[in-house]
């Protein structure tokens, strides 16, 4: 899987790829991101990616020359499955979405900033607008990192054990149950017994129950 994601400061997420997960999967040929500086594609000599909104609003807006040409580049070379946009206004960010957008081959990511991109770049050259939370980010770099995350270890391989991302939060619009390692006793404070019976069955009942009960007084949302 390629993701290339597009940015006005991609010093914020070189090292974020460049360590534990998304390192790992990029080093064994798993994934590929790709940070692009929307910067190098603007044909201002100071660089600028901005310019003030026409209507006297205040803030700055995104130019839509460097976004267009960047993405031009792109599917110039090969096709793109989705062109994303990190919007606050956009669909809700969740696990249904990573799971299939794992399944695909190629993605852009754009990271918005200052007051938003030029909407017609919205109208023309989105395919999708996706939001981590209804709040507002200084800039789309942080959804952009957190959406990735969250789909590369979802992708074959990535992970040591392929059956954790199975028993995660929200896979069956469940929340997971507790976990517990050594000492079984700390404090007083014990595991549950059934963990420590040996009897797989019992087990899956008990965490099955936990996830039920969790999601029934934490989360009744996702029960509807």
């Amino acid at each position: 899987m390629r993701i290339d994601i597009l940015t006005v400061f991609p010093e914020m997420l070189e090292s974020f790829f460049n360590c534990s997960m998304m390192a790992r999967a990029q080093k064994a040929g798993l994934a590929e991101i790709h940070l692009h500086d929307i910067r190098d594609y603007t044909t201002d000599k100071h660089h600028k990616t901005d310019d003030y909104p026409f209507g006297g609003c205040a803030g700055l807006v995104m130019k839509i020359e460097p976004i267009d040409r960047l993405i031009t580049d792109l599917k110039s070379q090969r096709e793109y499955d989705e062109v994303i946009y990190t919007s606050p206004d956009g669909e809700q960010f969740n696990q249904k979405t990573a799971n299939s957008l794992s399944l695909l081959n190629n993605i852009i990511i754009l990271c918005g900033h200052y007051k938003g991109i030029d909407y017609r770049i919205r109208e023309h050259l989105i395919t999708r607008e996706i939001s981590i939370g209804d709040y507002v980010l200084t800039g789309g770099e942080l959804a952009a990192a957190v959406m990735t995350d969250s789909i590369v270890r979802l992708i074959p391989g990535v992970l040591s054990d392929e059956q954790s991302a199975l028993s995660d939060c929200f896979q069956d619009n469940l929340l997971a149950p507790p976990v517990y390692t050594r000492p079984a006793d700390y404090k007083g404070w014990r595991v549950p017994d059934v963990l420590l019976s040996g009897n797989q069955t019992l087990i899956d009942d008990w965490e099955f129950q936990q996830s039920i009960e969790r999601t029934k007084r934490l989360r009744p949302d996702l029960l509807k």
